[in-house]
């Protein structure tokens, strides 16, 4: 007789959420069931309510009656042999988007070429060295340029609101068959961590080379091929002609000469909302002292990760935010160019970082940066993020030293004449935070900085530091495309992807936005063959 099988959520104490017999005692109890019925136990989903002071664990546990439950199959990821005819697909950029548009262009029989301007991972580790030893940025291969995209040395946080736009669980079973650890196809916050990422990203680039398609690094792409309204390839750095049946266009949201060329070349654009601050950071025995009701001095229970927070107001028609949250981490200069400082927060998989970092920003309307327009048209959200970080730059005194200022001044409005402790390895100087932004930004993020104080008692703070600036949330430009082809609505083969066109926002939205491009281009492929 084959056994009953059900799926149930329990909830226990934090104590008890590891112990086996008790979860099988809840599940036997929620299934109205003796316990010598519970069979075979597997965990399918575990996630942390915080919300009281006793913290409890919430699972979803798959249970056999009377037997076990079948074995789980491994994750894979096996594409169907390509073709000698195989249409090409060029992909500009080897982020998220790129490699998971390349993954379902092989799987939909078609041969990806993916071009990267920046180096593959494990080069790339190596560049990270002068950028933040001596302030020095190697501007094709960075924290933001290279193989994996932003994402693969700024944490890997896997956690998205988007579900609605595509299959989440397939991009975690993609990552597990690449050597991610399997916890994240259970966890409710997944999370990967810098250290581990960069291997899964290799392991991707070989799955889709043994498959047939191609990987160039250090190919930049510095034009397009058009004929009228139809794109049959691009032009590289080198002077190469790559042509190719279509061409993605994943570059991610701060290959910012990308908008620049589409500009040149008259190729339609639009300006969107982006977001604009600081990293702020605060020990993380606080956040966790906070967020679990803990008493100071108390140890987090080991068997709670790092904690974390999410904080949004609207003040006077602008949203402020917390963006990004890295608990136990670190923050990095996430500069592109020389003549700037930019900031953003990473991990690694222990979270174990005596400190939390976190994006804290204001939205920037297209309305806000008028006054940019008549000089930059739809380049002026661009160019007031260009603003704000080499002033940044100017403020930090040289290198990649960041300007900084203690929450509490910032709020007073005065230099800080001492700062708190930082992970920022290359440095802090003092400098009035408050008079480097926009009067109407600053007043919006006192305003909420308050209210989360508010709401977070102690996070308005002498401990808390603002570090200038985080600029890079997302584009300040999208590149259109049209609703039911996903192609530009001017360029026949040419597909804008991902965060850089402004579709997505994070690893997994930018992978699901991949996979939907890709299949997009498969079918227009189909209806012209």
């Amino acid at each position: 007789m084959e056994p009953l099988i059900d799926t149930v959520d329990i909830v226990l104490p934090l104590e008890k959420s590891e112990d086996d017999n008790a979860r099988r005692q809840a599940a036997a109890i929620k299934l109205g069931v003796s316990l010598d019925r519970i069979g075979e136990v597997k965990l399918r989903k575990h996630s942390i309510d915080a919300r009281q002071r006793a913290v409890k664990v919430q699972l979803r546990l798959d249970v056999a009656l009377d037997g076990s439950l079948p074995a789980d199959k491994k994750p894979l990821w096996s594409p169907p042999p390509l073709s000698a005819g195989a249409s090409v697909v060029v992909i500009v950029g080897c982020g998220p988007a790129g490699m998971f548009a390349a993954l379902r262009c092989l799987e939909n029989g078609q041969k990806p070429i993916l071009l990267e301007r920046g180096k593959d991972a494990s080069a790339r580790r190596f560049d990270l060295a002068p950028l933040l030893r001596e302030g020095r940025v190697i501007e094709e291969s960075n924290y933001c340029f290279g193989e994996g995209g932003a994402g693969t040395f700024s944490d890997g946080k896997l956690y998205t609101r988007a579900t609605k736009r595509g299959p989440v669980a397939e991009i975690y079973r993609v990552l597990v068959a690449h050597g991610a650890p399997e916890e994240i196809l259970t966890d409710a916050h997944p999370h990967i961590g810098s250290n581990l990422l960069p291997n899964v990203v290799k392991a991707i680039r070989q799955s889709i080379i043994n498959a047939g398609g191609e990987v160039r690094f250090q190919t930049k792409v510095i034009d397009l091929l058009l004929t009228g309204n139809k794109i049959f390839g691009v032009v590289t750095v080198s002077g190469e002609e790559i042509l190719a049946n279509s061409v993605i266009l994943a570059t991610g949201h701060s290959a910012r000469d990308i908008y620049r060329l589409l500009a040149a070349k008259k190729i339609l654009l639009e300006s969107k909302p982006f977001a604009v601050g600081f990293r702020i950071e605060h020990p993380q025995p606080f956040i966790d002292r906070t967020q679990y009701h803990l008493n100071f001095g108390q140890e987090r229970p080991r068997l709670l990760p790092a904690a974390r927070y999410r904080l949004a107001t609207k003040i006077r028609g602008r949203g402020v935010h917390s963006f990004c949250m890295c608990p136990g981490g670190w923050v990095v200069p996430a500069s592109t160019e020389n003549d700037e400082v930019v900031v953003n927060g990473m991990s690694l998989s222990r979270r174990d970082s005596p400190f939390a970092n976190s994006g804290m920003v204001a939205t920037v309307e297209p309305e806000d940066v008028q006054n940019l327009v008549k000089e930059h048209g739809v380049l002026a959200g661009l160019i007031f993020q260009k603003e704000l970080e080499r002033s940044a730059k100017k403020a930090g005194g040289g290198g990649q030293v960041a300007p900084a200022q203690r929450v509490t001044d910032f709020i007073d409005s005065k230099i800080s004449t001492t700062l708190p402790d930082t992970s920022y390895f290359p440095g802090t100087k003092s400098a009035p935070l408050h008079e480097l932004l926009p009067q109407w930004i600053t007043s919006r993020m006192r305003e909420g900085l308050r209210l989360f104080g508010r709401q977070m008692h102690g996070y308005i703070s002498e401990d808390a530091l603002l570090l200038g600036f985080e600029t890079r949330t997302s584009s300040p430009v999208r590149i259109p495309r049209r609703e039911d082809t996903l192609e530009h609505p001017e360029i026949r083969g040419l597909f804008p992807c991902g965060e850089g066109a402004g579709y997505a926002g994070g690893i997994v939205s930018a992978a699901m936005d991949g996979l939907r491009i890709a299949d997009a281009v498969t079918a227009v492929s189909n209806r012209q063959s």
